[in-house]
């Protein structure tokens, strides 16, 4: 009885803003837990960025290069290529050279469906989308037959035949858009760069969940061991035409927005369509991890990201361009022969050694507890 009276005083005497204060607490530390809020933090600073720059540009109070907003954007868009082809490689265990030519679907059904038919945004998305399930259901059914390095060269040919159709269609030409509308308005370069950012969000969201559900589980475990995953009953029918129709639906999009973006495309001279985009994509994942979306976007930036806002400073690469592809190649060995896990495996590995190191380190100061 005298425990329960001291109780009831103790709990009356308690101090209930700090009470709210721990309440809060704990209520941040749970949003910082969830995997979403990193990535909406990213979002957040881009968004602030391109307020800032254009704070700069029409109240001259704070200036931010459009030079590097438009090197930002252009990680961004290939981010979103990177993330579906993370999907693919790895959680499906799936190769392909594949990606140059579904991002040119994407770019040139934005032209025809933007400039030439004058469609809305949301009729365009929907097209392309379209058009990426069809490519991508034809793609998966041939990866029931044919896998390993045959399936990546399949692929290759497949973007190599896309971009060659694709150039004759505009062989010669510039496309460019005009007028990009939304919702009937027509929108300026900044406005496109918010809209990025939120399609960017929203995949890593729906990538996000879909890689912590049953379904990431089951294509993992198609990864790991065709056998056991046939086994245990999973379809790979089902598991790899949906790991390419993702995966050609992120380039796709990507493609809708690098034409939004940029507005301009010149088939014959552009770098967008050839292997070496395909490639790039291959050698981020590689890079910053095919498991980890985070890796994949850091070594999108490395490559994409790097030079131009920091390396073309640099006196050196930039009197000698081609020693940072020699870097980027090097680093990709040195991943692949040590870090298989890319740079997100590093990074947790580097985490866990610290942790490790203040465990022991407090072990011999306190010594252990009976």
């Amino acid at each position: 009885m005298e425990n329960n009276f001291n109780y009831i005083s103790e709990y009356k005497n308690l101090n209930y803003p700090q009470t709210i204060e721990c309440a809060a607490k704990r209520r941040v530390k749970s949003m910082a837990r969830n995997p979403m809020f990193s990535f909406v933090v990213l979002a957040l600073i881009l968004v602030v960025l391109q307020f800032l720059n254009y704070l700069g540009e029409y109240y001259q109070i704070i200036s931010i290069s459009s030079n590097a907003l438009t090197t930002l954007g252009t990680t961004v868009i290939y981010s979103m290529v990177a993330i579906g082809f993370c999907l693919l490689l790895g959680y499906s265990g799936l190769a392909s050279l594949g990606t140059a030519g579904f991002i040119g679907v994407g770019a040139y059904t934005a032209f025809f469906c933007f400039e030439q038919w004058g469609m809305p945004y949301i009729v365009c998305l929907l097209m392309t989308l379209a058009i990426s399930i069809i490519l991508g259901i034809a793609v998966g059914f041939v990866s029931l037959r044919i896998e390993g390095i045959y399936l990546a060269i399949i692929t290759l040919g497949l973007s190599e035949i896309l971009r060659n159709a694709l150039q004759a269609i505009k062989a010669s030409l510039s496309i460019g858009f005009y007028n990009v509308h939304l919702f009937g308005q027509s929108i300026p370069k900044s406005v496109v760069f918010y809209l990025i950012v939120v399609v960017f969000t929203v995949l890593i969201w729906i990538t996000t969940n879909l890689i912590n559900s049953p379904t990431g589980r089951a294509m993992l475990a198609m990864k790991n061991s065709t056998p056991a995953a046939q086994a245990y009953g999973i379809s790979l029918m089902k598991y790899r035409l949906l790991a390419f129709v993702l995966s050609t639906c992120y380039a796709a999009i990507g493609g809708v927005m690098y034409m939004m973006y940029f507005r301009s495309l010149t088939p014959s001279e552009s770098a967008l369509l050839k292997l070496a985009t395909s490639l790039n994509i291959l050698g981020a994942v590689i890079i910053g991890g095919a498991k980890s979306i985070w890796g994949t976007i850091v070594g999108v930036f490395i490559i994409y990201g790097i030079d131009k806002l920091f390396l073309q400073n640099i006196k050196f690469f930039n009197n000698n361009p081609d020693f940072i592809t020699l870097f980027v190649g090097v680093l990709i060995i040195v991943v692949v022969m040590f870090f298989p896990g890319g740079l997100s495996q590093l990074a947790k590995t580097a985490v866990y050694k610290l942790k490790m190191s203040r465990y022991k380190r407090r072990l011999r100061k306190y010594g252990t507890e009976e």
